[in-house]
């Protein structure tokens, strides 16, 4: 349950529009749910802004199926990662509205109307073969209720076609940049800019790249200020934490710590 949803219910109970009773049916899996395989956190989006996450990898379709649909009853937006074709078929099958990106290998449930933020998030991308660790990235912000502007296959390789996106660049409150084989493509874009910069090394590389370990030093080791670095191909990771900056970015100074 959202917070919006939330807030509309304890209305209509101080209305006397809702019995207590039906409140206490509404609330009796408000913390969380549990399931064979699963205790389902339906508290999250009260505590941290968004619901729990469903990451599909080792997971069977059945359950990825179970999991979306017991999200989407609540109302809110749903998302989950790394989902592979048989359960994104199963899934649409029951939730007609779920989106399959499936280049991002995640799926999308949208049904929070607020509009999105009006701070931008810019998603940067060195080479094509890093793009499904950036629409994971993409995804995922859009899905957090932001708007986002992508710059892709500009890698350092080729450094004109990033210079060419500059003012792109400065538009943005943070920026994730994706890069596989060296690394570099966050370092050089930390220099150009005065917002923070999440670094998302890619497995992308040859036999010395050790699957993204190569990038992943390279971006820890940066002498670019302002960089912070994921976990290697954790696209959603780097669009979650982008999220939560481009808020913060855009709300009020706070005095208390409530949700």
């Amino acid at each position: 349950m959202n917070p919006q949803t939330l807030r509309e219910l304890l209305a209509q109970l101080a209305a006397g529009q809702v019995t207590i009773d039906a409140v206490m049916r509404r609330l009796e899996t408000l913390p969380f749910e549990q399931l064979d395989f699963a205790c389902l956190d339906h508290h999250r989006t009260l505590r941290c802004g968004f619901p729990e996450v469903i990451f599909g990898e080792g997971k069977t379709p059945e359950q990825v199926e179970t999991l979306f649909a017991k999200l989407a009853a609540t109302g809110g937006n749903v998302l989950a990662t790394r989902v592979s074709p048989e359960a994104a078929q199963r899934v649409q099958q029951r939730s007609p509205g779920a989106v399959h990106h499936e280049l991002a290998r995640t799926l999308t449930l949208q049904q929070d109307a607020t509009p999105p933020a009006s701070g931008l998030i810019g998603i940067v991308c060195a080479g094509s073969s890093d793009l499904p660790v950036a629409e994971e990235a993409r995804v995922t912000a859009e899905i957090m209720g932001n708007q986002t502007r992508t710059m892709y296959d500009v890698g350092v390789a080729g450094l004109h076609r990033l210079l060419a996106r500059s003012e792109d660049l400065r538009a943005a409150n943070v920026l994730v940049v994706v890069a596989g084989m060296e690394g570099a493509l966050p370092s050089v874009v930390g220099g150009l800019v005065r917002v923070p910069v999440i670094a998302v090394p890619t497995s992308v590389g040859y036999g010395a790249s050790f699957h993204g370990l190569a990038a992943l030093l390279a971006m820890l080791n940066s002498c670019a200020a302002g960089v912070s670095v994921v976990n290697i191909d954790n696209g959603f990771g780097a669009g979650y934490q982008a999220a939560l900056i481009n808020r913060l970015a855009q709300e009020p100074a706070r005095t208390d710590n409530a949700p």
